[in-house]
């Protein structure tokens, strides 16, 4: 199961806790199915450099072709649509139902962004983990304003996500806080 099937295994809790019923999971799986499928047949469809081509995505403003560029890659062009990169291929009928369609241009076009958000999960939650001591003398910390040192000082927060959350204060002031925790862990004292 891939990861970013969280909306299926969601969809299949519900089904075990009586919530949904077996007719909607089913269906959701047969979506993901076809988006599997459409996404590896545009990854081999390929749009070729002819002038036409490149006329085109002269005309919309985005970069000519140098070599052949599958519909997968061509479709994350903020500039392009699914549609027109199909047309590009040769394809007048799309071969997929417009719903999956939908959903492969939507993943690839918001891939970047939704690995990002992915991995500021990822970091939140192993700032949850990291514990800032009760008495953690926040003006030694180099780099903080003091508006983030007087929040921080305010709210004793007991871990760096804890710290994240508070109103003001910065990925980059978390960042430091965690750099700072780091090195003077296991005993040593800060200058």
């Amino acid at each position: 199961m891939r990861e970013d099937n969280a909306d299926l295994r969601l969809t299949e809790l519900g089904y075990e806790l009586g919530l949904v019923d077996q007719e909607a999971v089913e269906r959701l799986r047969e979506k993901k199915r076809l988006i599997r499928e459409e996404e590896a047949r545009l990854a081999r469809t390929k749009v070729f450099p002819t002038p036409v081509v490149n006329q085109e995505l002269a005309a919309r403003g985005t970069a000519p072709l140098s070599q052949p560029t599958s519909v997968l890659r061509l479709v994350k062009r903020p500039e392009l649509d699914l549609p027109t990169c199909l047309r590009l291929a040769g394809e007048e009928t799309p071969a997929a139902p417009p719903a999956v369609l939908e959903q492969v241009e939507i993943e690839q076009k918001y891939a970047g962004y939704l690995k990002r958000q992915a991995e500021m999960a990822q970091k939140m939650a192993q700032w949850e983990k990291k514990r800032i001591p009760e008495d953690f003398n926040y003006d030694a910390v180099p780099g903080l304003s003091n508006e983030i040192r007087q929040k921080l000082k305010e709210v004793r927060p007991r871990s760096l996500g804890q710290a994240g959350r508070i109103s003001g204060v910065t990925p980059a002031a978390v960042a430091l806080l965690m750099v700072y925790l780091k090195r003077f862990s296991g005993g040593r004292k800060p200058p």
